[in-house]
């Protein structure tokens, strides 16, 4: 429970009662994050390697009566997060695969922060989505050997990144049929890339919050960037890997 940021003393007595009154206590001040962890928590799946049926009635039992309050536990790049009821994450479990295999770490660390806190604190999260595209980015940038630019925020390093990934609008090599529509689907993604940027300069936290202000942003603009940023980077790391299929993107 400490782990979780809950004070609890089972002193002499049993451990039951005393954990029921940390939780009971723990509800009663209303602690939106300290609660989340705590579930998420009660649900990880390091604690059931040998026992995934286990894990699966854990998980099967606490959702019964999550979805009260349109809540459920779903499993995201390794982790059990307690999200809205109905919510899918298939990019960011792609991505994180992804992440995985290419030894991404800070990538999935990014990722997996984002996804933790789009509720609780939506500007984190927020500067954590585009944290997750500036790493991909980045190591690109570093493995075709093409020097950084110097401002090193999201919208340089995509202006940078994008001709020898071949994703200029204008140089799109796309078949006749469609060469119209990839060329606005890559204008789009420069765009998402940008207003990703402009959104973690105005509503993220890496700069700070005002004590007291209200957010700018909820949970779900939050989750809206955490997957604009996760399908760009899946996208870009695909163009990578068929675009340099002998090189192997490694972390920097």
């Amino acid at each position: 429970m400490r782990a979780c940021g809950v004070s609890m003393s089972v002193g002499s007595g049993s451990r039951l009662p005393a954990l029921i009154a940390a939780l009971e206590e723990t509800n009663r001040l209303e602690d939106e994050k300290v609660l989340r962890e705590i579930v998420e928590r009660a649900a990880d799946p390091r604690d059931f390697v040998t026992e995934p049926d286990k894990h699966a009635a854990v998980v099967a039992y606490l959702n019964q009566f999550l979805r009260y309050d349109d809540l459920e536990l779903q499993s995201q790049g390794g982790r059990m997060r307690l999200v809205a009821s109905g919510t899918t994450f298939v990019v960011t479990e792609s991505l994180s695969a992804a992440a995985r295999t290419l030894e991404l770490d800070s990538v999935n660390r990014d990722l997996e922060r984002a996804l933790a806190n789009a509720e609780v604190d939506p500007e984190d999260a927020v500067t954590s989505a585009c944290a997750v595209l500036e790493s991909v980015l980045r190591s690109i940038l570093v493995e075709i050997g093409k020097d950084l630019p110097d401002k090193k925020d999201i919208a340089s390093l995509y202006k940078a990144a994008r001709e020898p990934l071949g994703l200029a609008p204008e140089k799109t090599n796309a078949h006749d049929l469609v060469v119209d529509d990839v060329r606005s689907v890559l204008s789009g993604l420069i765009t998402t890339v940008q207003s990703i940027g402009a959104l973690r300069t105005h509503g993220g936290d890496a700069h700070g919050r005002e004590a007291g202000k209200p957010r700018s942003i909820d949970g779900r603009i939050a989750r809206l960037a955490i997957h604009s940023s996760g399908a760009a980077a899946l996208f870009m790391i695909e163009t990578w890997q068929r675009r340099y299929p002998a090189k192997v993107l490694h972390q920097h």
